[in-house]
This record gives C-alpha cells, structure tokens and sequence, in this order.
C-alpha cells in the first residue's frame, strides 16, 4: 500500500517520496524491508531511539514525533503530534477500516466487562450470528480461539483481528476496553457502533495516579462514539452520566435502583441463580448475585440496541450460565466451593454480599485471596479488610507476585486489619498450601471462596509464569 493511502486523513508532515509499504511496525525488532516503522513514546521506552537501527533492518518510511538528526536518503520521514494516535488511524487505512464492516460494540467500566462480552458473544453465536470476542480471557472468531496477552490488544492487532473477523463473515463483534487502551491510543481508528458503561471503582491507580484521571480515561471512550452509534449507561453508578456528558451518541441507561430506560429487579437470588423482573417482563437466569443482574440488564439492553427483539434477548438470557471464573462453583464433600477473578475492593465486597445474602445462617465463608505485585498498593490494606469483614475465616495468600516479594505484599494487606481481625486470619505465602489449608478447614455445608485470579491458568513469581489454576486445585482439594 502507498504511503500516502496510508496516512489519509491524519495530520502529517511527510519529508521523501511516496514508497510502497508493506507491513507497519511499532517493535523496531520486528523491522523488515519494505517497513513502516512507528516511533512510540512509552513509559518505559522512547522509540525515537530506535529509529536508526530499524531504517538499518530495511525500514522504508518512519513515522514519528521529532525527526532524528540525521535522515537517510531514500526513507521517508512522516511527522505527527501524536505517534500513538496516528498509529491507530494508520493501523484502520492499512487494514481496510474493519471495524466499519461489522457492528463492534464495545463496553468499559471497572467491574464485569469480560462477563459481558463473553456473554453477548454467547448469545448472539446462540442466535446464529458469526461473531468475534476480544476479552481478557480469550480472542474469538465464532468458536475459534485465539491467544490473548492485553485487555484490549494494540492497534495493529487489534485492527488485524478485526480484518480477520470481517474476512470470516463476523457480523458483530464485542469487546473489552480498558482504560489504558483509552489513554494509549490504542483503540484510535476504531469506529463502534454501540458502548457500555458498568461502573468504576477503585483500580489501575498506579497507571493513572488518580481516580479523576481514571473516569477521565473511560469517558474517553465516550467522547469518540459517531452520532450514529448508542451508548449504554449505568446510572446507579455515580459516574454513569459524567461518561455520556457532550456524547455525540444515543443514549440509553440502565439501572436496578434509579429510574432509567431499562429497569431491572431482583426477585429471587439462590446459589442456583436469580428470578428478575426485567424491562417490565419476568424471566429465570443461571447467574447469581446483584452484580450479576446489572450485568444481565446490560446485555440485554445491548441485545436490544443491537435490533434484536425484547422477547428473543429474554429468552436467549435465560439460557446463559457464568463466564470461567466468575463466580463458578466447585464442589465436594458437601462443602461448596467458588472461584472469582475478583481483585478489586469493589468486586471482592460484591462476591462476599451475594454468598452472605444467599447462606444459610450455620453456613461458614472461608476466603483465600492475595493480591498482585506491580500494581496499585493502595487497595491491599482495603481488600484485606472487605475479606475479612464478610468472612468467618479469611486466609491472606499469593496471588501472582510478579518482581515483588510476596511476603512484603501481605505485610501491606496485613496493614487492613485490626489486631482482633488478624486473630481470625492465616497468612500462607504458597497459594496451593492455602487453597488447601481453607479446604481442610471448611465442613460440610461451608463455603470457601478463592478470590483474585478466576480464569487464568498461571502464577507469576520473579517473572516467570508457571500454571496454576484456582479451579483446578480447589476442585482437587474438594475431592480428595
């Protein structure tokens, strides 16, 4: 593709000839012959360091902030305010703008995305619809998986998954997007036909410092959608109107306790699923708990805006069970077991007020959770506290430590409790060890739950991933 087609409607300053290019690179150790190579300004790495050595590799145009010093002859040199943002535009021109092919609908928030996306994905591939997922937990195109590393991939990822969807006759995709994809540019090019808002908590503050810029980060999202596109809106959560202030979009909200557009009510909440009253009509769903309402009314309201008919999108609901690891059941020995990716105060406060709403009074909670390394210190003390208010016996473990040490992580957790509090608490650094430990110290008819990690397959420790998975050896220790 020419240079020229691929810059079409970015603001660019090109210094050398219109060349051929075959592939566009942000990784200079990806560079090739026939490269565009984008320079990147990271937190961590500056790629206007790299633009040398990737013209060296064959690089026939560059993209970037501030021209090097020097400029090879022959190389095209293109200059933009914002090479994050350009690569996005760049990313939508060279792929053919896949995301105008299909309805991508896409849904941000702190809490029950990846329920959400996985869900409707679900629903619609139930309906008969070609679909693709992009989520935390895995990329699909209708039922074939793909791997996935980031909530929400790069650019060019991002751009060629969706190409891969379009080829592949997808009529509608969903998918996560995260705050740091808003901030990074990464979702820039994109055009979404329809946006979810869940709700925002407390998270991601060691990227964005403070929780203004974390709900600036969402709205974000917001202020991109065309007049052509819906938007879908919490509005029991206090920020659910700030995200669609000045939204160009048509709106739509969804609450269980305020008035809004779809309306949503508990009737019956049991551990083998929930009785709601829902935009007016009653229907029996698998998943359990008030979160989880607010998730169903949100796919609903998205089923609906997407032109599917209420009758269909109730009926479809009712046959929807749990996303892996969110909220799933494990059991054994007549003791019940849950695993949820809950790692935020929120969602942990969340999971610990469904199983105490639906216990019996002699049923015990036992709960292991950790929290991971590299990431916002600020809510460990708070998580510690959330679990160990609303459970009987609370057990502090790893989660995935990362470079941390995960000794120095729960003496920050430990920092939450009281001196009475910790007199209920077991500290057990090895996450499999405490698993079991909870295990042995449930009876029959208890409840242990294993918080934090949910779906995934590993434990990371100094950098180095090795599998470990919470349904697996809880399940193993239930049945043993």
């Amino acid at each position: 593709m020419k240079l020229k087609d691929i810059l079409k409607g970015i603001d660019a300053k090109v210094q050398g000839s219109d060349v051929e290019v075959d592939n566009i690179q942000f990784d200079s150790r990806c560079v090739g012959a026939g490269t565009l190579f984008v320079a990147q300004r990271g937190t961590k790495v500056d790629g206007h360091a790299y633009i040398g050595g990737a013209v060296e590799k064959g690089a026939v145009a560059v993209v970037c902030e501030e021209l090097p010093a020097e400029c090879k002859a022959g190389v095209a040199y293109v200059v933009v305010p914002d090479s994050s943002e350009a690569l996005g535009a760049m990313a939508a021109n060279f792929y053919g703008h896949p995301s105008q092919q299909l309805k991508l609908v896409g849904i941000t928030g702190t809490n029950g995305k990846t329920t959400t996306v996985t869900l409707l994905h679900r629903m619609f591939r139930n309906m008969g619809y070609h679909v693709g997922l992009i989520s935390t937990i895995v990329n699909k195109i209708d039922e074939e998986e793909l791997a996935t590393s980031h909530t929400t991939p790069d650019a060019l990822e991002l751009n060629q998954l969706l190409r891969r969807m379009v080829d592949a006759g997808c009529q509608y995709a969903f998918m996560e997007v995260s705050s740091h994809s808003v901030v990074q540019h990464r979702i820039a090019g994109l055009v979404f036909a329809g946006a979810i808002f869940s709700n925002i908590t407390h998270d991601h503050l060691d990227f964005h410092k403070t929780m203004a810029n974390y709900i600036a980060a969402k709205k974000g999202f917001f202020d991109m959608l065309p007049r052509d596109a819906w938007a879908l809106t919490n509005v029991d959560d206090k920020n659910g109107r700030v995200m669609v202030q000045n939204c160009k979009a048509d709106v739509h909200t969804y609450a269980l306790q305020r008035d809004a557009d779809i309306r949503c009510r508990v009737l019956e909440d049991t551990f083998e699923g929930m009785h709601l009253e829902l935009d007016g009509s009653e229907v029996w769903c698998r998943l359990v708990g008030r979160f989880n309402a607010y998730n169903l009314t949100a796919i609903y309201g998205a089923a609906v805006l997407c032109g599917v008919e209420r009758a269909v999108a109730l009926r479809q609901l009712s046959m929807l069970e749990a996303a892996p690891g969110r909220f799933q059941y494990v059991s054994g020995r007549g003791i019940t077991g849950i695993v949820d990716y809950a790692h935020t105060p929120d969602a942990l406060q969340n999971v610990l007020s469904t199983i105490d709403s639906i216990r019996r009074k002699n049923q015990l909670v036992i709960t292991v959770v950790g929290c991971g390394g590299d990431r916002d210190r600020t809510k460990r003390p708070e998580m510690a506290r959330i679990a160990c208010e609303g459970s009987d016996k609370l057990v502090l473990t790893s989660d995935n430590p990362r470079t941390e040490q995960p000794e120095a992580i729960l003496d920050e957790m430990e920092a939450g409790l009281s001196a009475q509090q910790l007199s209920h608490t077991v500290r057990i650094t090895d996450r499999r060890q405490a698993i079991r430990t909870a295990c042995m110290m449930a009876k029959e008819g208890d409840i242990v739950l294993v918080a934090g990690k949910g779906h995934e397959k590993y434990q990371e420790v100094n950098g180095v991933r090795s599998h470990f998975d919470d349904v697996e050896e809880l399940q193993n220790q239930l049945n043993s």
